[in-house]
């Protein structure tokens, strides 16, 4: 069966669950939309990985996972969202090392998390598509696109302070681990600049 390349559109707080986030993957030639329940660790993770200017202090799992595999030669080739059942996406990683590949099941949450450090394509099956699939027209995509899960937060509490101050703030949180009050402040200084 063929697969259908996807692509990361942005992640956001979920409407459906209290804590959640909604991470929403698009058909790389085509209208529909895949939306993904995930996590607020995973999320953060992925949006660290996104978002190229924050950098941990100390490494994140799926930091420590990419260096890990590294340093004995494993790459992860490709991620596949492979099956759906009751809401549930299941995911493997293709791996490759010394000219074997291997399938690993993993959360699709933290398959992508990976996927993102390994520079991995992300792909699924057409049927998964046609079960979970949402096609948005161009005005409710413009106005429904997912940010980063920091971007949809007011940020004026910032407005007030000068440049030289968020960055110093800036510096504190991710030393801190505060990473969604780090990214934050850097849409503020972005914004500014």
């Amino acid at each position: 069966m063929s697969l259908v390349k996807l692509n990361i559109k942005g992640i956001s707080y979920s409407q459906t669950q209290t804590g959640a986030y909604a991470l929403l993957l698009s058909e790389e030639d085509g209208k529909r939309q895949l939306p993904i329940v995930i996590g607020a660790f995973e999320a953060q993770s992925i949006a660290i990985a996104l978002e190229k200017d924050i950098k941990p202090p100390r490494p994140l799992t799926h930091d420590l996972f990419k260096t890990f595999a590294s340093r004995f030669d494993i790459t992860i080739n490709k991620i596949i969202i492979h099956k759906l059942i009751d809401g549930i996406f299941y995911s493997s990683l293709i791996c490759e090392k010394d000219g074997n590949e291997d399938v690993i099941d993993a959360r699709t949450s933290d398959a992508i998390a990976l996927a993102l450090r390994f520079q991995a394509p992300i792909f699924t099956y057409p049927n998964i598509l046609d079960k979970a699939g949402i096609e948005l027209n161009q005005k409710e995509s413009d106005r429904n696109t997912p940010t980063t899960p920091t971007e949809e937060v007011k940020q004026s509490e910032y407005a007030h302070m000068t440049i030289n101050q968020l960055n110093e703030l800036l510096e504190k949180a991710v030393n801190d681990e505060n990473y969604e009050k780090a990214a934050r402040l850097r849409d503020e200084i972005s914004k500014r600049s």
